[in-house]
């Protein structure tokens, strides 16, 4: 984790909205089918909503009907994996290498030659397509 972004839990309160922080400080999950960026399909990059690095670009996205928006892979270093136990079984969690925030899960399921779906929460992203605010 970059220096630059460590905070204590009060700071990312201060930082992010409510449901933001739900899911990149603690874990949570947004409701299936409800994110923001699940349909979007315009070239551009998504960013970590903690701390704006880039993810993944939107070649790597696609639609694998779970709910959540889905890629195929990510960028080189920009994703840390940690074995996660909770739901009584195991499944592979996925945090932003520079801050730490969660983003979601990697499954081995993808349909791309991959093999990989990173599944993420909208609500742990941003988007940009490069067009002036």
């Amino acid at each position: 984790m970059n220096d630059e972004f460590e905070k204590t839990d009060e700071e990312w309160r201060r930082t992010l909205d409510p449901d933001r922080y739900a899911v990149l400080r603690r874990a949570a999950t947004e409701a299936p089918f409800s994110g923001s960026l699940l349909h979007v399909d315009r070239d551009g990059a998504f960013t970590c909503a903690g701390c704006g690095q880039v993810l993944f670009r939107s070649e790597q996205k696609f639609d694998s009907g779970c709910g959540w928006p889905s890629f195929d892979a990510c960028e080189p270093g920009t994703i840390v994996e940690r074995p996660d136990h909770s739901l009584f079984r195991e499944r592979t969690e996925i945090l932003c290498a520079r801050c730490g925030g969660h983003l979601g899960h990697v499954f081995p399921d993808g349909p791309t030659p991959t093999g990989l779906r990173y599944c993420v929460n909208s609500l742990a992203l941003d988007f940009d397509d490069g067009a002036p605010l």
